[in-house]
């Protein structure tokens, strides 16, 4: 079901639109240290998964810095695409379904079983599922509590984590 998802250079173009208008909203907002205007400070990362020819601006990570000399912080904005730092499932099957090494996967995992759990963030947001989430079957098992088809929950899923994927600071570990 997720398999023909992710092969989908739609889905990911979706993404990358829910991305940029994340950032526009951010940068209308201005610098949160001193209200400054932002200026864009684009990087390059590199996804995982995904299927060939997205192009070079899905590689793209938006961000932003401020304009004013006395200030040049820089904000990142949460991102559908890019998890903030990190470290998921049959490993062989996943790292087919969505062309990832073995290690990437182990890091992906390891994630989610210890630093994930752990975080204020899941703490949090974990309260308002009933009954409780499983977490030794994470992320499935939080997948599961959305309705729709699998784009929708996933798309869910990502909403859910928009928090801890950047911007000010907020991670999940």
């Amino acid at each position: 079901m997720y398999r023909t998802l992710l092969a989908d250079a739609r889905f990911y173009e979706l993404l990358l639109a829910f991305d940029r208008d994340i950032a526009v909203a951010a940068r209308a907002v201005g610098c949160a240290r001193c209200g400054g205007v932002l200026h864009s400070a684009r990087f390059r990362r590199k996804p995982r998964g995904g299927p060939a020819g997205l192009g070079e601006a899905y590689d793209q990570r938006l961000s932003f810095c401020c304009a004013s000399d006395l200030c040049r912080k820089r904000m990142t904005p949460p991102s559908f695409r890019f998890f903030g730092r990190k470290g998921a499932t049959a490993a062989r099957q996943l790292c087919e379904l969505v062309g990832v090494g073995r290690r990437t996967i182990a890091r992906w995992r390891e994630w989610w079983r210890q630093a994930f759990v752990a975080s204020p963030f899941w703490r949090e947001v974990s309260a308002a599922f009933m009954p409780p989430v499983d977490q030794e079957r994470l992320p499935v098992s939080v997948l599961e509590r959305f309705s729709g088809v699998a784009a929708e929950q996933l798309i869910a899923v990502l909403r859910l984590l928009l928090p801890i994927t950047g911007g000010n600071g907020v991670h999940a570990a």
